[in-house]
């Protein structure tokens, strides 16, 4: 018998050059032919919202989002206020807030008349930082829940029907900075 021919390494390459070559072309077309059928189905898609939209009786009302339905005409005011640093109600020993903010309000003739009444507005404001745990307020839900305590206490000093809100002199108060030491 004659002895058998030992496979060498030219003999192992060449065949998987061959099956090598054939898979990343199998590979190559499949994602392809994927990435048409995508493309082709986005665009039957967008024909058919298309069509649809213009075959409407034009009687549909249609709802914007609330943030779309923001008049740019008349932008927002701000009122920013200078910087507070208080002491705050004690846990476990002494912690400090340092916190910036902006109020947002009714309109440009209430920012201006604002400063006639900062003093009892920072006074309040205040007041309302240092009777507060540093626990309560080291969470966005309890900085939002200062947030509107603040726009109540402000609105209060200016004498405002509503607590907060859009029908309120003070709509909002924003915090820039917000830190706790």
């Amino acid at each position: 018998m004659p002895p058998a021919k030992q496979p060498t390494l030219d003999d192992a390459e060449a065949p998987k050059k061959k099956r090598g070559l054939g898979g990343k072309l199998l590979t190559i077309v499949v994602i392809v032919l994927v990435v048409l059928a995508i493309g082709a189905g986005v665009v039957v898609w967008l024909l058919l919202q298309k069509k649809n939209d213009l075959a409407g009786d034009g009687t549909e009302s249609v709802q914007e989002p609330a943030a779309a339905q923001v008049s740019m005409e008349k932008p927002p005011t701000f009122v920013a206020l200078d910087p507070f640093v208080v002491n705050l109600q004690p846990e476990s020993g002494e912690r400090y807030l340092q916190v910036i903010m902006a109020m947002r309000v009714a309109d440009e003739k209430t920012a201006q008349g604002l400063s006639a009444f900062m003093p009892e507005i920072r006074h309040r404001i205040n007041l309302r930082l240092t009777g507060k745990l540093p626990s309560e307020i080291s969470t966005p839900p309890g900085q939002e829940q200062l947030a509107g305590e603040i726009a109540a206490d402000v609105n209060a000093v200016l004498g405002s029907p509503a607590e907060r809100g859009p029908t309120a002199i003070v709509h909002s108060v924003l915090f820039n900075s917000f830190i706790i030491q």
